[in-house]
């Protein structure tokens, strides 16, 4: 390498690292592609946990060496290059080998998540490997320390991943209800804040003066959105107890089970969407029917989800009553909503 000068050895030394950026990028289009391999027969569920734990260990120590390998001097020879390129390439297949091993049968939430996170470090390990491609060579960079670090953070994220499916659907369920509640939040400070929900906003030529009627709620505004509200609530209410149910009830020890889980999570994914388009449309200026509708469809959204929840082992006979109680609550709130803009049909 020497001999040849500097500017040939550092081609040379990079040569290895642009091959493995475009192998890496291959496996991380078989992984979003979808099922990118088979399950191991007889599945395991703490051996694949062990085996994948230890694979995202060893990605982390090869991200390490290889970003050392390139911030100091001399500079990497080609051969070596090779080498670190292949134990790279050999850690992130092995991360992703593990990964297959996890069979759908096992629950398809569970499944996203640890596909996700395998993404995340297939990402992780090709940034850096771009920003070693970018950056001066025999020098360490705050980007190279920075993509280095973000590959140990993807690849530590693996001891904090749900273990079943249970946990996972529980995971799933919580971060809905963060979105949903930080919604309903929103909503009532600005109702609380009176007339004018924009009365933060400097007032300006486009804007006009705050008196205008596009700024304000009227009198019947208000009444529609007291029920909206209340269809907000309830959906807040439904994740809370649902998201109980499941970690007091909830098992993944039969494929109904599993099934059953992640068809909860599937509908209640649907539900901080339509509140979040229920809560901008009753911004004003209100165009009634479009509340309407959007009320209609969280409204659906609610119903489907108790409806799921009701039929499934999460459920038991004496929880039913809450289930009932909701539907009520989400008929009441709906049918004052239609009442309030009958006349906008």
């Amino acid at each position: 390498c020497g001999a040849a000068g500097p500017v040939p050895a550092v081609m040379e030394a990079r040569e290895p690292l642009r091959e493995l950026r475009g192998a890496l990028r291959a496996v991380l289009g078989r992984i979003r592609e979808g099922e990118p391999g088979q399950g191991r027969d007889p599945f395991e569920l703490p051996r694949f946990w062990d085996a994948l734990g230890q694979a995202f260990k060893v990605t982390s120590q090869e991200a390490t060496k290889l970003s050392l390998a390139f911030s100091r001097s001399p500079l990497t020879s080609a051969e070596d290059c090779q080498k670190l390129g292949e134990d790279v390439q050999n850690a992130i297949l092995a991360v992703c080998t593990v990964y297959c091993w996890l069979p759908k049968g096992q629950g398809t939430t569970l499944r996203k998540m640890v596909r996700d996170a395998t993404t995340e470090v297939v990402e992780g390990m090709i940034q850096l490997i771009e920003t070693i491609l970018s950056s001066p060579l025999e020098s360490l960079s705050q980007e190279q320390l920075i993509s280095t670090a973000g590959v140990w953070e993807a690849c530590e994220q693996v001891s904090s991943l749900p273990r079943d499916n249970q946990a996972a659907v529980a995971s799933t369920l919580a971060a809905c209800l963060g979105v949903v509640k930080d919604a309903v939040k929103e909503m009532e400070q600005a109702l609380v804040e009176g007339q004018d929900p924009y009365s933060d906003i400097l007032e300006d030529e486009e804007l006009g003066f705050r008196g205008n009627r596009d700024t304000y709620w009227s009198e019947a505004d208000r009444r529609l959105l007291s029920s909206c509200m209340g269809l907000m609530k309830a959906s807040k209410a439904c994740l809370k107890k649902i998201l109980g149910v499941v970690k007091a009830y909830g098992k993944a020890d039969t494929a109904e089970q599993i099934t059953q889980l992640d068809d909860l999570a599937d509908i209640a994914h649907q539900i901080s969407p339509s509140v979040d388009e229920l809560a901008l449309s009753m911004y004003p200026p209100v165009n009634q029917l479009v509340v309407r509708l959007n009320a209609a469809k969280l409204a659906s959204v609610l119903k489907k989800v108790l409806e799921i929840t009701k039929a499934s082992h999460v459920c038991p006979l004496p929880e039913e009553g809450w289930v009932q109680f909701l539907t009520g609550a989400v008929d009441h709130n709906m049918n004052k909503i239609k009442n309030l803009t009958q006349g906008q049909l």
